[in-house]
């Protein structure tokens, strides 16, 4: 009995399938599913329909070539060879030309059932609750092993170490995973938890299914917490990514936009403290500055300030009436002066010869109504015995004595008899 090597019958089965003739041109019709864009280039994929899959992949140059996107859950058309990989001993399709054709099966209820949901007003925005921005307590339903949960685990405590997460170990594929998961919705909305992360990592279109049942959108939809869906890779879409609050590309940014940063919110705290100190000693400073202003005006409000002011003001006013005169003093002796002497002494004559003539005018004014110049005239001035004038010889009695003055000397005469209108007494 012969022994043989593992790869002698690799080689020997690859053998049989490159001289079947069949084999070495084909088209294959089925649904692609996990299908993978690798950084050489080259795409694998696996191509599949009620009955089974097989595995296939697609060298860079022929991808190259490619005018479509190839998308899990949609129905293609793949041409190229049966080939054996000998070192991993499995046959594949080695694809070098693919064209769509139609839509998969799974594909076909995921469309139908997010046009359901999208009509019911699952999808609208207006039930979006917002992310809290300081959460204390994260819920995370996903499995609890693999790497979306370290992912979470990790970015959650490195923004804040006092963050508290509860998990719930949930399934998250197969027939049991839909509603693992949406019980584990309802048991962490009962811990009352701020946020929850609801997601898994990358993988298939059927590996991811289960985000896709109905029965995991209306938990989600009913939940009373934001929940955040992170569901598979960046270009991976599930019904749950429409019906969350916020739907994040990873796992990793799930926990970024759940859980803020406590170093960065720590720094901008000390900002605002030092901008508050700032403030603060910004406005005590114009307080101060008011209050010393207030206490200007208040001193020169004083009546001791006015009274100085005043004071003040007339030590001016003095100082500007000395000087005034000072000048009118200077001005004046100019005036005096040879050039000018002349003219003032003819002033001053002129003056003098105005003032003679008006003091003539009031002498002559006075003379014409002097009693001397009137006794001259042969007037006489008569008193009785008690210096009185007399105008009338009424009250004037016999034997009274009186006095008569001349413009020479005075007579003192009696009264021998009393004359009125005619009549003796």
């Amino acid at each position: 009995m012969s022994v043989y090597t593992v790869a002698q019958i690799n080689s020997y089965i690859r053998r049989m399938f490159c001289e079947d003739f069949l084999l070495q041109k084909l088209t294959v019709r089925g649904e692609v599913s996990g299908c993978k864009y690798h950084s050489s280039g080259h795409i694998y994929f696996t191509l599949k329909d009620e009955s089974g899959v097989i595995a296939c992949m697609m060298f860079r140059q022929s991808a190259q070539k490619l005018s479509v996107r190839i998308e899990d859950g949609r129905q293609y058309l793949v041409t190229g060879r049966i080939d054996v990989y000998e070192k991993g001993g499995r046959y594949q399709l080695y694809a070098e030309e693919i064209k769509p054709d139609g839509r998969g099966e799974l594909y076909e209820r995921y469309e139908a059932l997010k046009a359901r949901l999208a009509e019911s007003g699952m999808f609208d925005e207006s039930y979006k609750q917002p992310i809290p921005r300081y959460v204390r307590t994260l819920g995370v339903v996903t499995a609890p092993t693999g790497a979306a949960v370290r992912d979470i685990i990790h970015v959650a405590r490195r923004r804040n170490p006092g963050i508290r997460i509860i998990l719930y170990p949930a399934i998250v594929q197969g027939d049991q995973a839909a509603a693992s998961i949406a019980a584990g919705i309802r048991a962490l909305t009962d811990q009352g938890v701020d946020c929850m992360i609801v997601g898994r990592g990358g993988g298939s279109i059927e590996d991811l299914w289960a985000f896709n049942e109905e029965i995991v959108a209306q938990a989600i939809f009913d939940c009373p917490i934001p929940i955040i869906s992170a569901v598979g890779h960046e270009t991976d879409f599930t019904i749950a990514d429409f019906v969350a609050d916020l739907r994040a590309a990873t796992p990793s940014a799930a926990a970024e936009q759940a859980v803020f940063d406590a170093y960065a919110l720590m720094e901008e705290l000390a900002d605002l403290e030092m901008l508050l100190t700032d403030r603060m000693g910004q406005r005590i400073r114009r307080l101060k500055d008011r209050i010393a202003g207030m206490e200007r005006e208040l001193t020169l409000a004083s009546p001791q300030a006015r009274i100085r002011e005043r004071r003040l003001a007339l030590d001016h006013a003095g100082e500007q009436l000395r000087q005034l005169m000072e000048r009118r003093i200077a001005r004046d002796r100019q005036a005096l002066s040879a050039s000018g002497r002349d003219r003032y002494v003819n002033a001053m004559r002129a003056v003098l010869f105005r003032t003679r003539k008006r003091l003539d005018i009031d002498i002559e004014r006075l003379e014409g109504g002097s009693p001397v110049r009137r006794l001259k005239s042969g007037y006489a001035h008569i008193a009785d015995a008690e210096g009185r004038t007399l105008r009338s010889v009424r009250g004037i009695r016999a034997k009274d004595h009186l006095t008569v003055t001349m413009t020479d000397g005075a007579l003192g005469v009696s009264v021998e008899e009393v004359q009125d209108g005619g009549k003796e007494e």
